[in-house]
C-alpha cells in the first residue's frame, strides 16, 4: 500500500522543523498511521538513530518500512510510558502526535468511520475494542447521548437528536450507517453532509475514548523526554487543540482564573511553548490536501 493513497502527512516540513531533529537521536512517533511523517524522521536520523512507532490500528503495521532503527508498537499511545519501560527505551529527544483519522481509515468503508460508505456502525481504531459506535447509539440514554453530541460534535440540535434516536431505536435497525441516517433524516439541520460529520465525530471521540487518550499521553510526555526534547502535536478540532494549549501552557487540561493577586503564576507547566500561535497548513498544501485544512501544530520543549 503506497504512501501517498495510505495517508498524506501533514505539515511535515512544519513537523521536522519542529522537532529540531538530532540524528543520533531517539524519536517517538505515536500516530503511524501510512507511516509518512516517520519516513521523513527516519531519513534525518544517523544509524544510531531510532524511531518508536505506535498505532492500535493493525491495518497500519503493513507501512512499517524493513529498518532495524524502527520499533513498532501496536498499542494505543496512551500507553506511551509502559511500553517506552517495556522496551528500555531512554528519554527521547522527539514525540509527534498527529490525532486525525488517517484518509485509509475514511476510505476503508468497512470501518465505519465516512458516512460516504454504507457499512456497519462501527468506528473502532482498535479491532480489539469492545464497544462499537453501533453499541453507543443503542445503550446510552437521551441525557447520555444529547452531552455526547453537544460536547463532541457540537451539534446544534443535540437534544432532540439524542431524543429521536431512544425513540427509533425500538423501532427501526440502526446497525448500519445507512440505516442510521435515514431514521434520523427528519432531524437534520442544514447540510446533511456537515450535519452528520459532526454526529460522526462525536460517535468516533467516544467510541476511542480519543479525548481521554489525548490527556493519557500528554501527561506522560514530560516523564519520558529528555532535557530539552519537544513535543509536537498535530490537532484536528477545537476540543483536542483547546486541551493541548492548556497543558502545553499550564500543565492543566482545564482553562484556570488566575487568582493570585501578584500576578505570578502558581501553575508551574511542566513544558516550555515554542509555538505562541498554532502553525496551520500553507494555502498550496490546503489546496494540494483538503484534508489538512483544519490542522494545528504545537510544539512544546522540556
Amino acid at each position: 500500500m503506497s504512501e501517498g493513497v495510505y495517508h498524506v502527512p501533514v505539515l511535515l516540513k512544519e513537523v521536522l522543523e519542529g522537532l529540531d531533529i538530532q540524528p543520533d537521536g531517539v524519536y517517538v512517533d505515536v500516530t503511524f498511521g501510512g507511516g509518512g511523517h516517520s519516513k521523513a524522521i527516519l531519513q534525518q536520523l544517523s544509524s544510531k538513530g531510532r524511531l518508536i512507532v505506535f498505532d492500535q490500528d493493525a491495518d497500519a503495521q503493513q507501512n512499517v518500512p524493513v529498518d532495524d532503527r524502527i520499533l513498532f508498537v501496536p498499542h494505543n499511545f496512551r500507553h506511551l510510558k509502559r511500553f517506552l519501560r517495556l522496551h528500555q527505551v531512554p528519554p527521547v529527544q522527539g514525540i509527534l502526535a498527529d490525532l486525525g483519522v488517517s484518509s485509509h481509515q475514511f476510505d476503508e468503508a468497512s470501518r465505519g468511520f465516512s458516512i460516504r460508505f454504507d457499512a456497519p456502525l462501527d468506528m473502532r481504531m482498535d479491532q480489539r475494542a469492545e464497544t462499537t459506535a453501533f453499541d453507543v447509539v443503542m445503550s446510552y440514554s437521551a441525557a447520555q447521548l444529547h452531552k455526547l453530541f453537544e460536547q463532541y460534535g457540537e451539534v446544534t440540535n443535540a437534544k432532540t437528536l439524542a431524543n429521536t434516536i431512544v425513540q427509533q431505536r425500538d423501532k427501526v435497525s440502526l446497525k448500519t450507517i445507512e440505516n442510521f441516517k435515514q431514521a434520523l433524516h427528519s432531524v437534520v439541520k442544514g447540510n446533511p453532509n456537515r450535519y452528520f460529520a459532526q454526529v460522526f465525530q462525536a460517535l468516533r471521540i467516544e467510541v476511542n475514548d480519543e479525548l481521554g487518550a489525548l490527556k493519557d499521553l500528554l501527561t506522560q510526555i514530560p516523564e519520558v523526554l529528555a532535557p530539552g526534547g519537544r513535543a509536537a502535536i498535530i490537532t484536528f478540532h477545537s476540543l483536542e487543540d483547546r486541551i493541548v494549549k492548556n497543558y502545553f501552557k499550564k500543565g492543566l487540561f482545564e482553562e484556570v482564573e488566575d487568582t493570585n493577586p501578584f500576578g505570578q503564576d502558581t501553575n508551574k507547566a511542566p513544558l516550555t511553548v515554542v509555538t505562541k500561535k498554532p502553525i496551520v497548513p500553507s494555502e498550496k498544501e490546503q489546496k494540494e490536501n483538503p484534508r489538512s485544512r483544519s490542522a494545528k501544530l504545537r510544539i512544546a520543549v522540556k
